[in-house]
């Protein structure tokens, strides 16, 4: 099994942002990461999970460690709704980040993937060292 944590940062929000992603396939650890001058937390947060989806090649089993409720919600639950609703939100406003939605939901429909909400800054030492690598990508230190 493919295990992921990823998480996304932001200066501003918008502002410059930061992204990261630590991935574990068979027993070696890989870190990715980087940035966008004008973005918002959302943005990369969604990014972070669509570069460490297409860095993987193998269709196994893959686990995603996130603390975004709003990437974990958005494709587990809300996309269903979006594509039936015409990309309406329940406001019947337009979906924000819809082309990355769009890459996030192609990636996630060639895959079995598990995901797993963690909480953010607290005892998960690789949920931390996601956030400190993103927030490094985005020049927070």
């Amino acid at each position: 099994m493919i295990k992921i944590y990823t998480d996304g940062s932001c200066i501003g929000n918008p502002g410059k942002g930061g992204w990261a992603a630590i991935i574990f396939k068979n027993n070696e650890k890989k870190i990715l990461k980087g940035s966008k001058d004008i973005t918002t937390n959302n943005q990369m947060e969604l990014t972070a999970t669509i570069k460490a989806l297409e860095y993987i090649s193998t269709k196994d089993k893959i686990q995603i460690y996130t603390d975004s409720k709003y990437v974990k919600q958005g494709i587990t639950e809300w996309i269903t709704k979006w594509k039936i609703n015409g990309w309406k939100t329940s406001k019947k406003e337009e979906v924000k980040n819809k082309d990355l939605w769009l890459e996030l939901d192609n990636l996630t429909s060639k895959n079995s993937i598990e995901w797993v909400w963690v909480k953010a800054h607290s005892d998960n030492d690789l949920n931390n060292e996601v956030d400190l690598l993103a927030r490094e990508a985005a020049g927070l230190k």
